[in-house]
């Protein structure tokens, strides 16, 4: 997704290893040239264990980037479930399993009693995809509504619902973009709502009915925005107003990750229509899901007849039930809570220090800072050095925000307070450098 192309790899600009120039000019050849390598220095990783990647030269790199692998790279009771199974039997979803009802069972009692029914897919795009398939089931609608610089996934419907992807991928007609809810003002709700309005009156002026306002909970590709909490709701009355469905993206603030709330909608008192889900849920295992309401997804049934050939299979329902039992036997949501406030409280030291970062957004382990030039003013710049800089010292952040100058901090969640330290000596290091 663009929000990594900030930071990326650009063949020429600086000195590589003759093996890993070799590797790049293989992997250019086999893959062809829409792939992209993260980071001036590209890196060749070769294992991971809890928070930490290993490279081909035995070199560890601490990760605050990798929310895929939520409760920490090749987490040993995550892997022996999936080895297990996979031993044992793996299959399509249309034969009977008790893992899949298993899961089911344990993945909605995390939800709001109104979100009844869970469908299964493999990736977060693919459910994004099926969740707008539904909206326009039930609503009649074809309009959607999102935020200026989201992303929610690949496939070519909801490749037109993710700007963060560039230029060459045309929203159309039928879509409507609106500002995420800018922060350090007053009634952020009353204004996002208010942009969602427009966006409602715009489509319904084209003869368009809207479908669905479809937003990550945290916002996170367009700068991570938190706060106040209880800011989503008035957006949401206004989309149900109008006919159309709210659908909460949780791949990102999902499974605990903001600390207060196993889900990212639950910071706003909210029951959205549907939640989607994706890879964390599998802790990088391919995994994505819907849960929604009862009257959308029988409008639905009505309609089409939903089979996922693999999504849900009995491999994919062990890895995710071990992920829920390590989230819960670990304290992994008040880990989130924990640390991300100690983070917290580490940048607004630290940026009292270094006038470079400004504005900090933290939700648990969902976390955003703005780089700022002498002005005040986004400076993409700054924060690509600063990305590398982290890199070289065995650091991996990334970049987010419509002006590439958000630092995006969002590693697994077994992160402890000792690695946000590491992290906030390294990024003073590299400020001062």
């Amino acid at each position: 997704m663009r929000e990594a192309m900030g930071n990326a790899f650009v063949p020429g600009a600086v000195a590589l290893d003759p093996a890993e120039a070799a590797m790049i000019e293989r992997r250019g050849r086999v893959l062809g040239p829409a792939y992209r390598l993260q980071y001036e220095r590209p890196l060749h990783i070769v294992r991971g264990e809890g928070v930490h990647l290993t490279d081909a030269n035995g070199v560890r790199y601490l990760d605050a980037y990798n929310n895929v692998p939520s409760v920490g790279h090749a987490h040993p009771r995550v892997v022996e479930a999936l080895t297990r199974q996979a031993a044992t039997l793996n299959t399509h979803t249309r034969y009977l399993h008790e893992n899949i009802l298993a899961y089911a069972e344990r993945l909605l009692a995390t939800m709001p009693d109104a979100l009844a029914h869970v469908m299964f897919t493999c990736t977060g795009s693919e459910a994004n995809d099926l969740a707008g398939r539904i909206a326009q089931a039930h609503t009649g609608g074809t309009g959607f509504i999102v935020t200026r610089y989201a992303y929610h996934g690949v496939t070519e419907v909801v490749s037109r619902l993710s700007p963060c992807l560039g230029e060459g991928v045309q929203q159309g007609p039928h879509v409507r973009l609106v500002a995420p809810p800018a922060s350090g003002v007053a009634d952020v709700g009353a204004r996002f709502a208010e942009g969602v309005r427009r966006a409602i009156a715009d489509l319904e002026a084209h003869g368009i009915r809207p479908a669905a306002l479809l937003v990550d909970t945290v916002f996170t590709s367009d700068g991570n925005y938190v706060d106040p909490a209880g800011f989503l709701g008035p957006a949401v009355e206004a989309i149900r107003e109008a006919g159309g469905l709210f659908i909460a993206d949780e791949v990102q603030p999902g499974f605990g990750r903001t600390g207060a709330h196993f889900w990212g909608f639950g910071r706003h008192g909210i029951v959205p229509d549907m939640i989607t889900m994706g890879k964390p849920m599998g802790n990088g295992h391919p995994m994505g899901a819907v849960a929604g309401r009862r009257e959308p997804i029988a409008s639905f049934a009505n309609q089409v007849r939903y089979f996922n050939t693999f999504g849900g299979n009995p491999v994919s329902c062990a890895v995710g039930l071990a992920v829920l039992d390590v989230i819960t036997d670990e304290g992994l949501m008040a880990n989130a809570a924990d640390v991300g406030a100690h983070l917290h409280a580490g940048l607004d030291a630290l940026s009292g220090r270094c006038p470079t970062l400004g504005e900090r957004r933290v939700a648990g382990l969902a976390c955003a800072v703005d780089v700022v030039d002498a002005e005040g003013r986004p400076d993409p710049v700054a924060a690509t050095r600063i990305v590398n800089g982290l890199r070289d010292r065995q650091v991996l952040i990334s970049i987010s925000g419509i002006e590439h100058a958000t630092l995006k901090i969002r590693p697994p969640l077994v992160f402890q307070r000792a690695h946000a330290d590491q992290l906030l000596e390294a990024l003073e290091g590299v400020l001062r450098a």
